[in-house]
């Protein structure tokens, strides 16, 4: 006769399904923002002097994709990860995170031209800003279903406000309505790529998360810069400055940071806190580029007022005493309760 299962029967929990506390979530996560203002900048630069402004685009996500096989090819713990998400049997929608990264570099690529900077990343923050706000209520991600409480859409809002001050005084484009909102649309497909890629890390490994993002990923980015004409007709002029091909080292570094995020504090303030990091390296770009424009005030205000809006749209979340994060997504995160010996109950 066999006894039923018990707790002490159930398989142990990943690494994916333990959160960093608050604090040093928000930290690693902006210092990835800072490498994604320089992944941007790499990436823009390769397209312009290669001819092509998707084949950034290409050598960015094929440089992950080589990075992440390799690691799956010398960690033993990689592959045991992607054996443990074949068994998780996880809804075939949930492996579609990477489409959200690859689709906001295309629409990066030709709505920057036209809108300019700074009406592109304001329509893109505020499209992740409000799917980090419907994702984290829906409970998407591993940390569980976050209320939308007024300090949270307060954080949104404040986050918005401060991009816009950013990018006072740069130059503004045509006002194509279409083009603004695709790209808000870029933000929203941001916001389901972290939450989604969180969902994969936690129910396997962090590495079976980065290889799902950029399996999914690459190929969409391919197909597009084949329809393009960019894998076609005559050959690209490939420069010969190796730090514009490090956009790929710089993606996994901001794939890894943001599968560490998303567990500790949600998507959306995930989200602001990258935002802060990107206007921070952006600041240290144009004060440290020969040519650049020096130390603008408006930028650095928006860093901080973002990285404000990230800390104001924590208020009132619950404490995570366990240290692990609410499985199956969907539960509801709420305050400890008296007695509760640090648990999130819900």
């Amino acid at each position: 006769m066999t006894r039923p299962p018990t707790a002490a029967d159930a398989p142990a929990p990943s690494p994916a399904s333990r959160a960093l506390p608050p604090w040093a979530a928000l930290t690693l996560v902006a210092l990835a923002g800072v490498a994604s203002a320089a992944q941007g900048a790499v990436n823009a630069e390769l397209g312009v002097r290669a001819g092509n402004p998707t084949l950034g685009a290409v050598v960015n996500n094929l440089g992950g994709a080589l990075l992440v096989g390799l690691g799956v090819l010398a960690l033993p713990s990689a592959r045991t990860g992607l054996v443990a998400l074949r068994r998780a049997r996880l809804p075939w929608w949930a492996y579609l995170g990477g489409l959200g990264g690859a689709g906001i570099v295309l629409a990066g690529a030709y709505i920057v031209p036209v809108l300019g900077v700074a009406i592109f990343t304001i329509a893109q923050v505020a499209g992740g800003s409000l799917g980090g706000l419907a994702v984290d209520r829906a409970g998407l991600a591993p940390v569980g279903r976050l209320a939308l409480t007024w300090p949270r859409v307060a954080g949104a809002l404040l986050g918005v406000a401060a991009v816009t001050l950013a990018q006072l005084g740069q130059p503004v484009g045509d006002l194509a309505l279409g083009l603004v909102l695709l790209a808000v649309a870029g933000g929203l497909g941001v916001a389901l790529q972290s939450a989604l890629n969180a969902r994969v890390s936690a129910a396997s490994s962090a590495a079976a998360g980065m290889v799902v993002n950029f399996a999914t990923a690459t190929p969409v980015v391919l197909l597009v810069a084949a329809l393009a004409g960019a894998l076609t007709g005559p050959g690209p002029t490939w420069p010969g400055d190796w730090y514009l091909y490090t956009g790929g080292l710089l993606g996994v570094v901001i794939v890894a940071a943001l599968l560490v995020g998303v567990p500790a504090v949600g998507v959306l303030r995930t989200g602001l806190a990258l935002v802060a990091g990107q206007l921070g390296g952006a600041l240290l770009l144009d004060a440290l580029l020969p040519g650049g424009p020096g130390l603008r005030l408006p930028v650095l205000a928006g860093a901080l007022l973002t990285l404000l809006a990230a800390l104001v749209a924590g208020r009132g979340t619950a404490r995570r005493g366990s240290g692990k994060v609410v499985w199956p997504p969907g539960r509801v995160a709420t305050r400890e309760r008296p007695g509760s010996g640090g648990k999130l109950v819900g």
